[in-house]
C-alpha cells in the first residue's frame, strides 16, 4: 500500500477536495433528499380526503418507492456506482427526483393510486437508490480508521428527513395543495442532489488517511477491517448473508410501520390536530437522524453488535407495549423517538457490518442486495398495518407483529454475529 499523504492535495475525480469530511456530509445531503420519503405519512389523510381512497390506496405509492429503492434500484445502483464511480450515478438519480415530483404533481390530471405508484413510486424510487447507493461505499473508501462514524453520518440524512421536512410540508399541503407540494419537492431534491453528487467522489488507489494505524502501518487492526474481499455472487454463497438478511429485515420491520403510521395513528386513534400529530415525525426523525452518528460513535468503542442488541430488545418491547400506553400526545412522541433510535441504529451500524463480513472492494453491489431485507420489509411493514387499520380500524395487530420481529431479528444477531461468526 502506497504511504499515505495528507488531505488537501489529493487529485481525485480531476479536482481535490477541501477534507474527506465533505464526502460524507454529501452523502448526509444525498440521503436526507432520499429520506424525504419519511415524511410521506402526512400526504396520507390529505390524499384520503381528496381522492376518497382508503388508507392502504394512500400508503401503497410510499410502499412501492421503498421497495423499488431497496430492490432492482440498490442492487443495479450498486453495480453501477463500483463500476462508474460515484458522481455520475448520484447526478442520474437527482434527474430521476425531478421527473418523479414532477409527473406526481399531475396527480389532480390522474386522480388514481397507480399514477403516483407509477410517478412517486417507480421513478422516484430509483432516483432515490441511485442518490443513496454511492453514499455508503464512498464514506467506507475514504474512512477505513473511523468507519462506523463516516458511514452513520452519511446515511443520517434519510433520517433527519422526516424531522426537517414532515411539518413544512404539512404547511405546504394546507396553503398551496399536494400538486404544487410535489413541484416544490422535485425543485429542492433534484437541486441538492446534483451539487452534492458534484462533491463526492473516490480517494486515489491505495490511499490511507495519514492518522491511520492500520495493519499496513505496524499498528493495531480496526474493529472494522475487512476480513475477506468477497464479491456479490461469492457473498450470496455464504450462510452470514441470508442472517445479516433476515436480521435486517425482522428488525426494520417495525421501524418502517411506525415511520409511516405514527401521524395517522395520531390524527384517527388519538383525535389530534395534523400539525399536533406531525409532530410525532418530527421526534421519529430526531431520533433516527441524530440517532445515526451517536451509534456510530458508541460503536467505535464497544463495537456495532452491543449496540445493536440492546437497542433491540428496548425497542421491541415498546412495540408490544405502544397500544396500552401510547393514549396521550406526550407518550405518542416518545415511543415515536425510541422507534426512530431503533431505526438509527439499524440503518447506521448494518452497512459497517456489511463492510466487516465481505470487504469494501464490492460494497455497492453486496449492500445493494443485503438491502433488499428493507424493501421487503418496506411492503409489509407499512401496508399491514394500513390493512390491518382498514380492516379492524384498530392498530394493536400490527404493533404486535412488529414487537415480535424486533425480538426475532435480536435472536438472529446475537447468534450470527456474537456465537458463530464472532464479529464485534
Amino acid at each position: 500500500m502506497q504511504a499515505a499523504k495528507t488531505m488537501t492535495a489529493i487529485p481525485t475525480a480531476g479536482a481535490p477536495i477541501i477534507s474527506r469530511w465533505s464526502i460524507p456530509i454529501a452523502g448526509l445531503l444525498l440521503t436526507l433528499m432520499g429520506g424525504i420519503s419519511y415524511a410521506w405519512g402526512v400526504f396520507i389523510v390529505p390524499l384520503q380526503e381528496r381522492f376518497g381512497w382508503d388508507r392502504a390506496d394512500a400508503m401503497l405509492p410510499l410502499s412501492v418507492y421503498l421497495v423499488v429503492f431497496t430492490t432492482v434500484g440498490m442492487i443495479y445502483g450498486g453495480i453501477l456506482q463500483d463500476k462508474y464511480g460515484p458522481r455520475k450515478i448520484a447526478a442520474t438519480g437527482g434527474v430521476l427526483f425531478f421527473l418523479a415530483y414532477l409527473m406526481a404533481a399531475q396527480i389532480g390530471r390522474f386522480p388514481y393510486v397507480w399514477w403516483l405508484l407509477l410517478t412517486y413510486g417507480v421513478v422516484g424510487g430509483l432516483g432515490c437508490a441511485l442518490a443513496y447507493c454511492v453514499a455508503v461505499p464512498t464514506a467506507r473508501k475514504w474512512f477505513p480508521d473511523k468507519t462506523g462514524l463516516a458511514v452513520a453520518l452519511a446515511v443520517t440524512g434519510f433520517g433527519l428527513a422526516a424531522t426537517i421536512f414532515a411539518p413544512w410540508i404539512t404547511r405546504l399541503i394546507r396553503t398551496i395543495g399536494i400538486e404544487s407540494t410535489f413541484l416544490v419537492l422535485g425543485a429542492v431534491t433534484c437541486i441538492v442532489t446534483l451539487i452534492s453528487a458534484w462533491v463526492i467522489r473516490v480517494p486515489p488507489v491505495g490511499w490511507v488517511p495519514v492518522s491511520w494505524e492500520g495493519s499496513h502501518t505496524g499498528g493495531s487492526v480496526s474493529m472494522y477491517a475487512s476480513r475477506t474481499e468477497a464479491t456479490l455472487s461469492e457473498a450470496l454463497k455464504t450462510p452470514l448473508f441470508y442472517l445479516l438478511w433476515a436480521g435486517f429485515f425482522g428488525v426494520i420491520f417495525g421501524g418502517l410501520m411506525a415511520m409511516a403510521h405514527v401521524v395517522p395513528y395520531g390524527v384517527t386513534v388519538l383525535g389530534m390536530e395534523r400539525p399536533a400529530a406531525a409532530i410525532a415525525s418530527v421526534f421519529f426523525g430526531l431520533a433516527n437522524g441524530f440517532g445515526r452518528p451517536i451509534a456510530g460513535l458508541i460503536a467505535e468503542k464497544t463495537g456495532p453488535v452491543k449496540v445493536m442488541l440492546v437497542t433491540y430488545i428496548i425497542t421491541g418491547i415498546a412495540f408490544l407495549l405502544f397500544n396500552s400506553m401510547a393514549t396521550t400526545p406526550q407518550m405518542l412522541y416518545i415511543f415515536a423517538f425510541i422507534f426512530g433510535w431503533g431505526f438509527a441504529v439499524t440503518l447506521g451500524l448494518f452497512p459497517s457490518l456489511a463492510t466487516i463480513a465481505f470487504g469494501v472492494k464490492n460494497l455497492g453491489a453486496v449492500y445493494g442486495a443485503l438491502i433488499t431485507a428493507f424493501g421487503a420489509a418496506a411492503f409489509f411493514g407499512p401496508m399491514a398495518a394500513a390493512w390491518a387499520y382498514d380492516l379492524y380500524k384498530s392498530y394493536v395487530m400490527p404493533f404486535a407483529l412488529a414487537g415480535i420481529l424486533s425480538l426475532v431479528g435480536w435472536c438472529i444477531c446475537l447468534f450470527a454475529y456474537k456465537l458463530k461468526y464472532k464479529l464485534p
